[in-house]
């Protein structure tokens, strides 16, 4: 990967700082409106040739680097897509998101805040020097350290019923059966060795809450789940509908538990680029290395893009640059404040 991308965020402050955005004045989002931005970010940025696969996890080098959906659900349940909606991936680090929900929902927030901590590491996703320094305090439920403990905090007596409960969380924030893809499961517990550490030396500060083995491996599954945009809109958009799913009707979280779930996704949902994210877009959202990112927009919509070619920091080129548009072209930065 060139230096050229090595942040696509980069080239989004850029316009910003140089005025490329005007605001228009705020004002409620008409169906119309929905497509049209979808549309738009879908042509704009088809023909995108940057990034590359994730190569890391061998399956991920395989797939179709040309897979590109565009997907956006209401909170009133109404759904605007373009582009490629058929094919799925495995949604790798999405799924830290939801089972860190789970386990809000299950145990409260004040479980997650002393068993594993909410400030950003400052380091990267998957970092050992992060663990020793805090001596297993504040990893972060985005990062790998904090979703293995989330993993090891989510209910169940065994491992079969830990996964049953991840599964169904999944499910429910989906509307739909998510699938595991196999190929990518076996592909990554075959090469998990570096999770495997980080879940023995979690063990040995007294921060994993089930056998270090077993949740590495539920850990693993989790990320192997496969989604399509739609998929993965419909479950930014429970979120913003405060923990309800707008197109199933049923209640998975609590809106309380959304509030603390966005709040971390806010400061960690992009890897090492989430600062920048949210400098320039305002939006929660999280990313996975299959190609996935979603964004919620609260109260009114959320968003999401598949399409594989990352750049160094591990997110989509072709997403961040679609949602980052989609925002703009409706006009729903949440820090944005017309003066009275």
């Amino acid at each position: 990967m060139t230096k050229m991308i090595h942040s696509t965020l980069r080239l989004l402050l850029t316009g910003i700082l140089l005025g490329a955005t005007i605001a228009l004045p705020a004002q409620k989002i008409k169906k119309a409106d929905y497509q049209a931005a979808v549309d738009k970010a879908y042509e704009k940025y088809k023909r995108l040739q940057e990034g590359k696969n994730a190569d890391y996890i061998k399956e991920l080098a395989t797939v179709d680097p040309d897979i590109y959906g565009i997907a956006i659900v209401t909170t009133d349940g109404k759904v605007y897509t373009a582009g490629d909606l058929d094919s799925r991936v495995s949604i790798q680090s999405i799924p830290k998101l939801f089972t860190m929900a789970k386990v809000i929902e299950e145990q409260g927030p004040r479980a997650v805040f002393d068993k594993i901590g909410v400030d950003a590491t400052g380091m990267r996703f998957n970092s050992i020097i992060a663990i020793e320094m805090n001596q297993g305090k504040e990893i972060n439920p985005l990062v790998n350290p904090g979703a293995i403990a989330a993993t090891s905090m989510i209910s169940g007596l065994d491992s079969v019923a830990k996964w049953k409960n991840i599964l169904e969380t999944h499910n429910d924030f989906a509307g739909t059966e998510l699938k595991v893809n196999h190929p990518v499961y076996v592909s990554e517990a075959n090469d998990n060795l570096r999770n495997q550490a980080i879940a023995h030396l979690l063990k040995a500060y007294n921060r994993m809450y089930f056998d270090p083995v077993e949740a590495t491996d539920l850990y693993t599954k989790q990320c192997a789940l496969n989604a399509n945009a739609k998929e993965l809109a419909v479950m930014a958009a429970t979120l913003a509908n405060g923990g309800k799913n707008p197109v199933t009707g049923k209640t998975v979280v609590s809106p309380r538990t959304t509030t603390f779930t966005l709040s971390v996704m806010s400061t960690a949902g992009l890897y090492d680029d989430s600062g920048q994210w949210l400098f320039a877009v305002g939006l929660p959202a999280k990313s996975g290395v299959g190609g996935g990112i979603l964004a919620v927009c609260p109260g009114k919509f959320g968003v999401a893009v598949i399409s594989p070619p990352l750049n160094e920091a591990g997110n989509s080129v072709k997403a961040q640059k679609a949602i980052y548009d989609i925002v703009r072209d409706l006009d729903v930065h949440p820090y944005r404040i017309d003066p009275k």
